[in-house]
């Protein structure tokens, strides 16, 4: 093939790479956003359709159940190196539009008292053992809505794992041997700003008109799914074009063995890898699902003056738009050539920071606090991803976003509750720590996810991200759960005050003490801390090449 060949192709093409990049980002982005759609307004479902901690936490993990134990990710993974990123990417987007209808028809005044509600309490009370086991997606007494939204939520979960591990695949096969760590993570960074975007929008939906229904805030994610969904389409116009560009077959034309399984899992630097990615994703994904009732908890938030600017629909809009500003400057800071317009972009996204976070005091409103997680990640995700592409050192990153980590989910434990009298020194802790928590979560995409190719083989890429985000969900699916039962379990005064009626649910939602589920979280990091080390030895003897740079000259 000719150099003239090569550079005709669209991959060579950096506005039709990055463009890739951006349809995939999206499409990513939108999950993310459905994904915690409910996390804003716990103390919503605990309300209104009397969710407790528990409840809340077994439905939420349930996005992760089938993907764990009936191996849906492992056949995902499987779908993907035999059929290609465009038939998945397809698949991914509409098994999550699927599971997203169902999630919102559970939380819907049609579901309540309809004959499928009856059939949901009647039913799915004790499943053989699963129960027996400790891993059922079900209990008796769980609420009929819990049950059918957990439904609704393990077949979004399916797809929206399937899409991570399809995503991942197509920046290999679109950035491989360029800035594929930086891709990866201005990929994760666009996808994270779907965090804020729920934190903000979800309460409002929820509450608009003065009616609490949360119904909305899930029919909000569900129309975002359908643009998802058009974004992989488009994606796959691109990607078929560039496959007859290059005379490249998909890689359905490679066939998958059952034999690559285990070529994969004899890599101990695999493993290594998958069990950090377990440790650090489950003390950061769960936790998002209980932060902003763990905020709710622990600072003294009073309700804006009605009738105020504060306390209306359109300050969400204008706040949004100010984070946009900010994640814009933020990003483009990292592509700009001239030093003083790299400058300029910082300041302007510093400033914006600031009247983000103000606007977030005044509205008082945790959700709104913990919007600004993903914000300082947008802005270094693709600085470390740039150094990792040109630098290394991805193993050490992996490190100090342990430690990070510790630091942030002890101060949540031990700090932020000093300030129960403060809502200003809550806040400014809690901005503080949410900051450098989501600068942390950064340090993952920049550096694990590029480090796998080094690993194993180009053919059953899609095979090991498979395993390592079923590795993953395991951990997804058991930590919302034990939170959401150690929370009972450590504040017995809340369940029986809801028992006996001497508490109602509102003031019960607002009143949990989340120090013993922080430690625990707190715990992961130290793991991922102890695994981070060993498998810097590991990449010393076995010359992996995890701390060489990604970039070829």
């Amino acid at each position: 093939m000719t150099t003239t060949t090569i550079k005709s192709t669209l991959r060579d093409s950096a506005a039709m790479r990055w463009t890739a990049l951006l349809l995939l980002a999206l499409a990513m982005f939108c999950s993310y956003i459905f994904m915690d759609i409910l996390s804003p307004i716990k103390d919503h479902m605990q309300s209104t359709l009397g969710w407790d901690s528990t409840a809340f936490g077994t439905m939420q993990g349930s996005e992760t159940f089938l993907n764990v134990f009936v191996f849906f990710l492992i056949f995902a993974g499987i779908i993907l190196d035999k059929m290609g990123v465009r038939f998945t990417a397809i698949l991914s987007g509409a098994v999550m539009l699927v599971g997203a209808t169902i999630n919102w028809y559970a939380v819907t005044r049609y579901f309540q008292g309809s004959g499928l509600e009856t059939w949901f309490n009647e039913n799915l009370n004790y499943i053989p053992g699963f129960d027996e086991l400790g891993i059922s997606p079900f209990y008796k007494g769980m609420p009929a809505s819990a049950k059918f939204s957990a439904v609704g939520f393990m077949i979004f979960g399916c797809g929206v794992e399937m899409a991570g591990i399809t995503v991942s695949r197509g920046i290999v096969k679109w950035f491989k041997g360029r800035e594929m760590a930086l891709a990866m993570g201005s990929e994760m960074a666009l996808a994270r700003l779907g965090v804020a975007t729920c934190m903000i929008f979800s309460p409002v939906f929820a509450e608009m008109g003065g009616t609490v229904d949360v119904s909305r805030s899930v029919a909000f994610g569900v129309i975002l799914l359908m643009i998802a969904l058009m974004m992989f389409i488009v994606y796959f116009f691109m990607d078929k074009k560039l496959d007859a560009q290059t005379g490249e077959a998909e890689e359905k034309d490679d066939p998958f063995k059952i034999s690559d399984i285990g070529t994969i899992l004899r890599s101990s630097g695999f493993w290594l890898v998958a069990l950090l990615c377990v440790l650090y994703y489950s003390a950061i994904f769960p936790f998002q699902k209980y932060a902003v009732n763990m905020l709710q908890c622990n600072i003294p938030f009073e309700d804006p003056e009605p009738g105020t600017f504060w306390a209306g629909e359109a300050v969400a809009v204008v706040q949004y738009c100010i984070m946009l500003l900010v994640a814009a400057a933020a990003f483009a800071s990292n592509f700009v050539k001239s030093a003083k317009k790299q400058v300029s972009l910082i300041v302007v996204a510093i400033a914006m920071l600031v009247v983000f976070c103000y606007m977030g005091y005044m509205r008082q409103s945790a959700e709104t606090v913990f919007a600004v997680f993903p914000l300082l990640a947008v802005g270094i995700t693709p600085i470390l991803g740039k150094y990792v592409d040109y630098h290394g050192k991805a193993a050490s990153m992996l490190v100090l976003g342990s430690i990070l980590l510790i630091v942030c989910h002890l101060t949540f434990a031990f700090v932020l509750p000093m300030f129960k009298t403060s809502a200003f020194g809550g806040v400014v802790v809690a901005y503080i720590t949410i900051l450098v928590l989501g600068a942390s979560f950064s340090l993952v995409p920049a550096s694990l996810w590029p480090s796998v190719p080094k690993l194993v083989d180009a053919k059953i890429i899609g095979s090991a991200y498979a395993l390592i985000f079923w590795i993953q969900n395991i951990g997804l699916w058991l930590f919302p759960l034990l939170i959401g039962k150690i929370l009972d379990k450590t504040n017995p005064a809340i369940v029986e005050g809801l028992a006996n009626g001497t508490m109602t649910p509102e003031v019960a939602a607002v009143s949990y003490d989340y120090t013993a589920p922080l430690v625990m979280l707190a715990c992961l990091g130290v793991a991922a801390l102890i695994l981070g080390f060993i498998l810097i030895r590991e990449d010393k003897r076995k010359g992996y090449g995890l701390e060489k740079p990604n970039v070829t000259k």
